[in-house]
């Protein structure tokens, strides 16, 4: 092997797991939007990692099914708490950059707006969310 197939050799080696790594990450940010939906009664409908904020939120609008109303989120997590006792009733909602933040967050709200017993009914995150 000629010294110039050796370079190519560590040229090709070094180059192409770098390119696709550039490409995964490429994808990554170009599908960072997405949307959380939020009913009537517990109803909700989520999106994520779609090209444009615009998309998920339709989609999440899709999927939730009672006078629905559509938070983005990007490279995020959204949780949603309910009180089982009445689902109907109080009820929290959260968008944070960590999916632990977002848990705690919607369910104190849920217990700050009157809940007796708010547990988790769904959560979502986006990409790096």
């Amino acid at each position: 092997m000629t010294s110039l197939s050796r370079l190519l050799c560590r040229v090709i080696i070094v180059f192409l797991p770098s390119l696709a790594l550039a490409g995964i990450l490429f994808a990554t940010e170009a599908r960072a939007a997405g949307a959380f939906a939020i009913g009537k009664c517990g109803a909700y409908g989520e999106a994520h990692d779609y090209a444009g904020e615009a998309g998920a939120r339709a989609a999440a609008l899709k999927q939730c099914k009672g006078g629905c109303t559509a938070l983005p989120m990007k490279r995020a997590c959204a949780a949603l708490s309910i009180d089982m006792a009445n689902p109907c009733g109080a009820h929290g909602y959260a968008i944070e950059s960590r999916i632990s933040s977002s848990l705690n967050e919607a369910t104190r709200k849920c217990y700050e707006f009157g809940g007796k017993e708010c547990v988790i009914r769904a959560w979502v995150c986006d990409a790096r969310g």
